[in-house]
């Protein structure tokens, strides 16, 4: 299975009740759906899955499937903290018709489940009794988890574990990741501000939440790249450094969804505990996002 190109790990539209909110579901996936995105990952971190009960990613799962067009790729995040669930999740996913499953690492009892025997348990326990392929998601800024390359390297020789979104933004990581993993595992940037070096080093695509409300520009890097244009790589790479910084790692997924408001794309509110950005934040991304638009 070959994971390359730009995935958004899709946002979820709530109304302003908290509840799913289908028909900009649909606005937003039929508008991706005419961009050069090679498919969706649905129910990420980007996609605030840990507010989501079971049966509303089932529900997310089928209405992304209904709409994405035939050639788009769908990605499940199906990680939770015990094998059991994950495992149903993922499964569960794959009757639907998603390809593969991003699972992120399990952090709850962090000073058991840093060591990378347990990770590789973990994960090679998903991996033995899932129905389509994995992507290992490392997330350490939201999980207090970060796995080491070596742990990954050990991972990529499972049949069934075959990517890698490497978040953590560390560009020597992913070197490493991409130089002794085994031959055929993927890795993908799950940066924005390193998307045109994570790919120069060796990466086959990213999955990015920039990409939710900018996609061409990420979409503009990745073909750069495989035209070895670097200078326009690198130009554009420069272009959304400010705004990428902003929705992402300062205001995070409320400031993502104002930033698809303001772009075209349905963002609508996040779902509580989280809260709508200040006025002085909506300026800022105002301003750091004029000249990129969706």
């Amino acid at each position: 299975m070959k994971l390359h190109g730009i995935f958004p790990p899709i946002t979820t539209p709530f109304d302003h009740n908290g509840d799913l909110y289908k028909v900009k579901v649909q606005h937003n996936v039929e508008k991706w759906n005419r961009t050069a995105l090679s498919g969706y990952v649905v129910c990420g971190s980007t996609g605030e899955s840990v507010f989501l009960t079971a049966e509303e990613k089932v529900r997310l799962w089928e209405w992304v499937a209904h709409y994405a067009a035939p050639e788009k790729l769908l990605i499940a995040g199906t990680g939770m903290e015990g094998v059991r669930e994950t495992v149903e999740l993922t499964n569960r996913a794959a009757e639907i018709g998603y390809k593969a499953a991003m699972v992120r690492t399990p952090h709850y009892y962090k000073n058991l489940l840093i060591r990378s025997d347990a990770q590789m348990l973990y994960f090679r326990a998903v991996a033995d009794q899932s129905k389509i392929p994995i992507m290992v998601y490392n997330c350490p800024q939201a999980t207090g988890i970060d796995i080491m390359p070596e742990t990954v390297t050990a991972l990529s020789h499972h049949p069934n574990i075959v990517a890698i979104k490497e978040s953590s933004g560390s560009l020597e990581k992913v070197t490493q990741m991409i130089r002794e993993a085994k031959p055929g595992f993927q890795v993908l940037a799950g940066s924005a501000q390193t998307l045109a070096p994570s790919l120069a080093a060796g990466a086959v695509g990213a999955v990015l939440a920039f990409s939710n409300a900018a996609p061409y520009a990420t979409i503009s890097i990745w073909e750069a790249h495989r035209a070895r244009e670097t200078a326009a790589a690198l130009d554009w790479q420069n272009r959304i450094a400010r705004a990428a910084q902003l929705v992402t790692t300062k205001y995070g997924v409320p400031g993502l969804k104002y930033a698809m408001d303001l772009n075209g794309y349905y963002g609508g509110p996040p779902r509580l505990p989280l809260t709508v950005i200040t006025p002085e934040a909506r300026k800022e991304i105002e301003q750091a996002f004029d000249g990129i638009k969706g």
